[in-house]
C-alpha cells in the first residue's frame, strides 16, 4: 500500500494542541506563519510519498554492505538522500548563519515523522546530522563551526555520534577511547566504538564523527570525558577535503531490522580530531545532541506506527473473511476495529506529546525562559519512551491484523516491527528515560510535573460545558497523577522511585494523551470527538493500574533474588 502523509492530523495538532500561534508570535519565529506551514508540510509529504516510500522495501531486502572497507548502501538510497539534502530538510531548524532555514523545531518534528514513516532506515541518517548540527552550534569553537556547519546543513557531509564501546554501553563513564594533545591544537584519537548508526556511506563527501574520549590523567567516570570532531577526510580552513583520516569501518552489524542503515564498528587508530567544547565537558556537549536525538527517536517510533497503521488499515479494508457486516471486510469485525482504533488513538496521543515537546523547545529558544527549558526537558523522556513504545505496539498489532499473512515477509507488515524495535533501545533505553524522569526531572521539586498537571486540569475545566463526562475523566486522571507525583517526591531512596519509574512515565503519557484528545474534541469535529471518546473511555483508565504499581514501592521487586528468577 502506498504511504500517505497524515497532513490533516499534523496540521490540526500544530494549530490546536501544540500552540503554534504562540511560537510565531515571538520575534524569533515570526516569519514561520501564514501559508508557510501548509506549504512546507505539503512539500515534505510529497517527498516522503513519492521519493522515500518506494525505498522502504529496497532497504530491507538489499541491506547495506561492507566491501573491501567501503560501505555500499541500499539501491536508491543515495538518490533519496540527495533529495532530502537538496530540499533543505536537513537544516530546517539550523541557524541561517550556517545556511539553515531557522524554522521552528515543531515543523522539523512534523517533517521528520513523515520521512520516518516513508523510510526509517534512510531517515536515520539526516536525523543524526541534525543532532550534530545542534551540538556544534551550542558547543563548538567559531573555527569548527565555520568549517563544518555549512557542509552539514547542506547535506554535503553527514554526521554521527560515537559513544558506545564494547565494555561501555549505557554506562558511558566506562569508556576507554583516548585523546592525546598534539602541538597544533588537534588531538590523537585512539579506540573502538560500536553501534554507530550510518558510520559511513557512499553518497556524502565526508562523514563527521563526534567521538567521546578521555584525555591523559582525566578523572574517572563521566567527569573525565571530552568530545572530539573526527572527520573521515580532514578539511582545511575553507572546508576543502584533504587526506583521509586514520579511521575505518571494521564491520557492519547484522541486525533484526533497519537493514538499510549501516550500523558500524568504528576503529580509530591515532586519528586526528579537534576538541568540541571544554576539556572534560564532553557529556554536556553530547547530551545536547542526544536530547535532540531523543525527540527525533520518539518521532521515529510515531512515524513507524503511522506506516504500520496505514498498512494494516488497507489490508483490513480489503480482506474478506468470516461473516462480517457492512462491506464484508475484516475491518467490520469488532476485534479488528478495536485494534485499529487503539492504534489510531495512541498515534494521535504520541504525536501530540512530540509536538508539545518540540513547541516547548521552540519557546525556550525564542524566549530563553527557564520554565520553557524545564518543560522541554520534562517532556523529552516521555516523548522518547511513549513514542517508541507506541511504534512497537502498533507494528505488532499491524501484524496481528494481517493474520497469518502478517508473519509472511512478502506483505511487508513485519518490517515495521523489525525496524522500529531498536528505537526503544538506542539514544538511551526506555528504562533509562523513565529513571531520568523520576530522578533528574523531578529534582525541581516537581515544578515542571505539577505545571503540566495544572494545565491539564485547567483544560478539563474549560471542556466541561461541551464534554462533561470526558472532561471529568481527564481531570480525575490528572489528580491521580498529582497524588502519585507527590508520593514519589517523598521517596528519598531512589530505588523506590526507580521501581515504579516505567509505569509512572507511561501513566504520565496516558494522561497527556487524554488531555490532547480532549482538546481535539473541543474542535467540534465529529471524528475528533469519536476518537477522544474511545481513548478516554478505553485507554486512559490504564493509568490507574500503572499508578498503583508506582506507589507499591520497591519491596516486592527487590525481594526477588537472582536465584528466584533463575529457571
Amino acid at each position: 500500500m502506498p504511504y500517505r502523509a497524515p497532513l490533516d492530523d499534523l496540521r490540526f495538532l500544530i494549530d490546536h494542541v501544540a500552540g503554534f500561534q504562540m511560537i510565531t508570535a515571538t520575534p524569533r519565529f515570526a516569519d514561520a506563519s501564514g501559508d508557510m506551514v501548509p506549504a512546507i508540510l505539503a512539500e515534505a509529504a510529497k517527498l516522503s510519498e513519492t521519493v522515500l516510500a518506494p525505498l522502504q522495501r529496497a532497504g530491507d531486502q538489499h541491506p547495506a554492505t561492507l566491501e573491501d572497507g567501503v560501505v555500499r548502501t541500499s539501491p536508491g538510497f543515495g538518490a533519496g538522500y540527495h533529495a532530502i539534502a537538496e530540499g533543505g530538510w536537513i537544516g530546517m531548524s539550523a541557524h541561517p548563519e550556517s545556511g539553515g532555514m531557522g524554522l521552528p523545531m515543531t515543523l522539523t518534528t512534523a517533517v521528520n515523522e513523515m520521512l520516518s514513516s516513508a523510510c526509517l532506515s534512510l531517515q536515520l541518517n539526516p536525523l543524526m546530522t541534525q543532532g550534530q548540527i545542534e551540538a556544534l552550534e551550542h558547543h563548538a569553537s567559531d573555527t569548527l563551526k565555520a568549517i563544518y556547519l555549512p557542509k552539514l546543513v547542506s547535506g554535503a557531509w553527514s554526521g554521527t555520534m560515537n559513544l558506545t564501546e564494547p565494555q561501555a554501553g549505557s554506562d558511558v563513564g566506562a569508556l576507554r577511547a583516548t585523546a592525546t594533545p598534539n602541538d597544533d591544537g588537534s588531538y590523537v584519537i585512539t579506540g573502538q566504538k560500536i553501534y554507530i548508526s550510518w558510520g559511513d556511506n557512499d553518497f556524502t563527501e565526508n562523514v563527521c564523527h563526534l567521538v567521546l574520549a578521555r584525555l591523559p590523567d582525566s578523572a574517572p567516570g563521566t567527569k573525565g570525558i571530552s568530545l572530539f570532531m573526527v572527520p573521515k577526510y580532514i578539511p582545511d580552513a575553507e572546508g576543502n577535503l584533504g587526506q583521509r583520516n586514520t579511521l575505518n569501518v571494521v564491520s557492519i552489524e547484522h541486525k533484526l531490522g533497519l537493514h538499510g542503515s549501516p550500523t558500524a564498528v568504528m576503529q580509530y587508530d591515532a586519528a586526528q580530531g579537534w576538541l568540541v567544547g571544554p576539556e572534560n565537558g564532553g557529556m554536556a556537549a553530547m547530551f545536547t545532541m542526544m536530547n535532540n536525538a531523543r525527540l527525533g527517536v520518539g518521532v521515529q517510533g510515531i512515524g513507524a506506527a503511522e506506516g504500520a497503521y496505514q498498512h494494516a488499515l488497507a489490508y483490513a479494508q480489503d480482506r474478506k473473511q468470516g461473516r462480517a457486516g457492512g462491506s464484508g471486510a475484516i475491518i467490520e469485525h469488532a476485534d479488528v476495529k478495536r485494534m485499529l482504533a487503539e492504534m489510531k488513538a495512541d498515534i494521535f496521543a504520541a504525536r501530540a506529546i512530540a509536538l508539545l515537546n518540540a513547541a516547548a523547545i521552540d519557546m525556550a529558544t525564542a524566549t530563553g525562559e527557564v520554565s520553557w527549558r524545564a518543560r522541554a526537558a520534562f517532556l523529552t523522556p516521555i516523548c522518547k519512551a511513549f513514542g517508541t513504545d507506541t511504534g512497537i505496539s502498533v507494528a505488532s498489532s499491524g501484524i496481528q491484523i494481517h493474520g497469518g499473512m502478517g508473519y509472511i515477509e512478502q506483505t511487508g507488515a513485519a518490517q515495521y516491527a523489525r525496524d522500529v524495535r531498536v528505537t526503544a533501545i538506542y539514544e538511551g533505553t526506555n528504562g533509562i528515560q523513565a529513571m531520568d524522569l523520576v530522578a533528574r526531572k523531578l529534582s525541581d521539586g516537581g515544578a515542571a510535573a505539577f505545571s503540566f498537571i495544572d494545565e491539564i486540569q485547567t483544560g478539563a475545566d474549560a471542556a466541561k460545558a461541551a464534554h462533561a463526562t470526558l472532561a471529568k475523566a481527564v481531570w480525575n486522571a490528572s489528580e491521580n497523577l498529582r497524588e502519585a507525583t507527590e508520593w514519589l517526591l517523598t521517596q528519598d531512596d531512589l530505588s523506590m522511585r526507580f521501581a515504579g519509574a516505567a509505569p509512572y512515565l507511561r501513566a504520565f503519557a496516558r494522561v497527556l494523551g487524554g488531555h490532547a484528545h480532549l482538546r481535539a474534541a473541543q474542535s467540534g469535529e465529529a471524528k475528533r470527538i469519536k476518537l477522544a471518546r474511545f481513548y478516554i473511555n478505553r485507554l486512559l483508565p490504564e493509568h490507574q493500574g500503572l499508578l498503583a504499581a508506582v506507589r507499591d514501592g520497591a519491596d516486592d521487586l527487590f525481594a526477588l533474588t537472582p536465584e528466584d528468577l533463575s529457571a
